[in-house]
């Protein structure tokens, strides 16, 4: 078979490719070249060629099988600023080891560990939230996760500090957006918003190893992931633990992304079921048959398959990963096409997941499309919210239960409406976030324990 050099793709403009039009609207751009030259993209954005990826099989490959022909790309001057090193962006057999100490703290039993906390900080939401309030359910969740990840990561609760740093996460979130070498650039001057931005990176840096010093110190094992973190040793190799450094690139790694997608996540359920009271019902009555009046707990979680299936759904429409960058390390062929080494592979599970050969209807929010096993008919990455392979997210069990822990319990006593005219947009930076945050009325509501999900759960049953 004849090897191309390049797949089809959009004619681009002399110098700058495509870089305008995929600035001005990503998603809109990768959804039309998928719709108009196929599962395999070729572009340009400045003088690198870009190759997107659309099928699973192609996606598993990158991603799975020959993950080693690809590397994860570079990230952004403020990431590296504020994660340094850590898992989400670390290489080759550094990430292999730093991923095998780290590892531990998301075992099973330790992530079960940890649903009290998570149902105990939304009990505290729930009952301070009162009837006819407006507010961002964006800010919200990001309250309520930071505290959650606080608690677990290095037992503190942070609820008196949650405002500030939320704020900074923004500040470096907004910083973000900035391409590298302007961001670079803007770095050396006496601007005033540079100098908060550092200032901001500073009291982050002190908190943190604040923390670990006091830890190394006391020796005390508080039963959270930085006591995990201090006595890892990588046993299959040299034995050796991780440095302060090394620990404070990754508790802030697992701080700024165990808080942040489940937020998002979180966030944009609330929205669908706001705009689906069909569901919003189905997912009431389900809450309200398994817990009665209690809160959850994690032996609850297999229980509430509905509100799992609600969770899922919101994801594949709104995965707050939605692009996922590999640069190619040596040439590969892929179909009848060679993908040169430099080059970039672009994975975007927005797109994906709103593939119609997977996902019928595919811009529904339908629930149901996830009744049990249907997933396994699926290709392996038909469906993937937090990546797939060695690098997949190593806290997705923590996430899946927190999530649906959270959404069990929140709507056990409340129902938010969205703010009449409230403008809905995405604004794509790292995540996907809501551009003008979700701001939603808060509607109390008491369990109708006369409904019941009979005909819904022998529905579930009969699946083959």
């Amino acid at each position: 078979m004849k090897i191309t050099r390049y797949p089809p793709g959009p004619a681009g403009l002399p110098f700058v490719g495509h870089l305008f039009s995929y600035q001005r609207d990503p998603i809109s751009f990768l959804i039309k070249a998928v719709r108009n030259y196929g599962d395999i993209v070729h572009f340009r954005l400045g003088p690198r060629n870009f190759f997107l990826l659309n099928h699973p099989d192609h996606i598993e490959e990158v991603l799975v099988t020959h993950n080693r022909n690809f590397e994860k790309k570079g990230q952004t001057p403020p990431a590296r600023q504020v994660m340094g090193t850590g898992l989400l962006y670390s290489r080759g057999d550094f990430h292999l080891r730093q991923r095998r100490l780290i590892q531990p703290a998301f075992h099973r039993q330790r992530i079960l560990a940890y649903a009290d906390v998570m149902t105990n900080y939304g009990m505290e939401t729930q009952e301070r939230w009162q009837e006819g309030t407006n507010l961002d359910i964006l800010e919200e969740m990001t309250h309520l996760t930071l505290r959650i990840v606080g608690k677990t990561l290095f037992d503190r609760d942070l609820e008196s500090e949650t405002g500030e740093i939320s704020e900074t996460f923004n500040l470096f979130i907004k910083w973000g957006l900035t391409p590298g070498p302007l961001y670079r650039l803007l770095e050396r001057l006496p601007l005033p918003s540079v100098h908060h931005r550092q200032k901001a990176l500073n009291q982050v840096n002190t908190f943190v190893h604040k923390m670990i010093n006091e830890r190394r110190t006391s020796g005390v094992d508080a039963g959270d992931v930085l006591s995990m973190l201090l006595r890892a040793q990588d046993v299959e190799g040299d034995g050796s633990g991780m440095t302060d450094r090394q620990i404070r690139d990754e508790i802030m790694t697992l701080f700024v992304t165990g808080h942040e997608t489940t937020a998002l996540a979180l966030t944009w359920t609330w929205y669908l079921l706001s705009q689906h009271p069909d569901v919003e019902a189905k997912l009431h009555a389900e809450i309200d048959t398994v817990l009665a009046d209690r809160p959850p707990t994690a032996g609850d979680v297999e229980q509430l398959p509905y509100t799992r299936m609600v969770f899922m759904e919101a994801m594949r429409l709104y995965p707050p990963t939605w692009r996922i960058c590999r640069r190619v390390l040596r040439d590969y062929e892929i179909e009848n096409y060679l993908l040169p080494a430099d080059s970039v592979i672009l994975i975007c599970p927005y797109v994906t997941h709103h593939d119609s050969r997977y996902f019928p209807d595919p811009f529904k929010f339908d629930p149901e499309r996830w009744i049990p096993k249907a997933e396994v008919r699926l290709p392996r990455c038909a469906y993937f919210p937090f990546g797939a392979g060695p690098r997949q997210c190593i806290g997705e069990s923590f996430a899946w239960m927190e999530g649906i822990l959270l959404i069990a319990t929140l709507a056990q006593r409340w129902r938010m409406r969205l703010v009449p005219n409230h403008p809905v947009r995405i604004m794509l930076s790292v995540t996907l976030r809501p551009k003008c945050g979700m701001r939603m009325i808060l509607e109390r509501r008491k369990p109708s324990l006369d409904l019941k999900l009979t005909d819904f759960k022998s529905n579930i049953a009969s699946v083959p």
